[in-house]
């Protein structure tokens, strides 16, 4: 039996994963990214440290049905290069797929690391191998990747954008230049601009508020742990959270239809409060039809999502 290799390229760490074809996972190891030098050393060290694998596991390229890898940036999934990936350094045109095949000898696919993710997630995770699975990332910002029928979307190329899906025309500005995005409001950031600008308004008693207005750190997860404990401004800001990405998974569904919508990155950390407060705005707002089959879950993978999906690359495309 052939194996996979899966590779979740990222700004800091690089993580790796041998599989089965079956997507069992047999060998996990991750390097530092080393972005010095305009990204120059990113695709050599990371063939070097193949390398070493193989000669410890004592394995060769025959042993491999294809290599795949997700990376950020501005990916073209045809002849596999990647420009724009600015926390990698890499500013220019990147030959990667070139770059890996001569010297390995291996296929190589290579898709953006949100679309990775929502493979792994389908395959291996809260999808359940359903072909119709959307994948919500709420972290920094807001990611998302969507399949659809079995597929990766792509459209022309970037589709899946959910972090820019507008949920409030009014709405505070985003780094894209539009105003309104989901990413303004349910990335961890966005919590805590919800919280602090909530705060000013608030007259009642509020340990959340007072942390505010001492100037002391409050986070995405400060909000959440804070509206466990039944704090009332909390509450009302993990409310409007609510709202926001529900509304969104609502018009992502009404699309789509996917089996399962995902909820995935750091902020997911919240758990089951957070899939019970989105899904009552979903079933206010989804089609009707779509309430009832659509389910809402939270990601199961965590850090192995992107290698996981990355190696399915290597069956989705070859």
């Amino acid at each position: 039996m052939k194996k996979l290799l899966g590779i979740d390229l990222g700004g800091t760490t690089v993580k790796f994963a041998i599989l089965t074809e079956e997507g069992e996972l047999q060998q996990q190891w991750n390097i530092d990214t080393d972005i010095s030098e305009e990204g120059n050393n990113i695709v050599p060290t990371i063939l070097d440290s193949i390398k070493e694998r193989f000669n410890l596991y004592g394995l060769s390229s025959e042993d491999f049905l294809g290599i795949g890898m997700g990376s950020p940036g501005s990916v073209d999934i045809e002849n596999g290069t990647v420009i724009g990936a600015y926390n990698l350094n890499w500013r220019t045109l990147q030959p990667v797929k070139q770059q890996m095949e001569a010297a390995l000898g291996i296929p190589f696919f290579l898709d953006n690391d949100a679309n990775v993710a929502a493979l792994g997630e389908q395959w291996k995770g809260a999808g359940d191998g359903n072909s119709n699975v959307v994948l919500i990332t709420l972290g920094t910002g807001v990611g998302g990747g969507i399949v659809s029928e079995g597929n990766l979307v792509h459209g022309i190329s970037a589709a899946g954008e959910v972090g820019h899906l507008n949920v409030d025309p009014t709405g505070y500005a985003c780094t894209c230049g539009n105003v309104g995005c989901l990413e303004t409001v349910a990335s961890a950031t966005g919590v805590v601009r919800l919280a602090k600008d909530f705060a000013e308004e608030y007259a009642g008693d509020s340990e959340l508020k007072a942390l505010i207005d001492d100037g002391q750190e409050v986070t995405a997860k400060t909000v959440f742990d804070q509206a466990k404990a039944e704090d009332p401004l909390a509450k009302i800001v993990v409310d409007k959270f609510y709202f926001y990405l529900g509304l969104a998974s609502a018009n992502i569904a009404n699309i789509l239809h996917p089996n399962t919508i995902v909820i995935g990155g750091g902020v997911s950390a919240a758990g089951e409060m957070l899939i019970k407060g989105v899904e009552a705005y979903f079933q206010k707002y989804a089609f009707p039809p779509i309430k009832t089959t659509t389910k809402i879950k939270l990601a199961e993978l965590g850090n192995t999502a992107g290698v996981i999906g990355a190696a399915s690359l290597v069956k989705l495309y070859s």
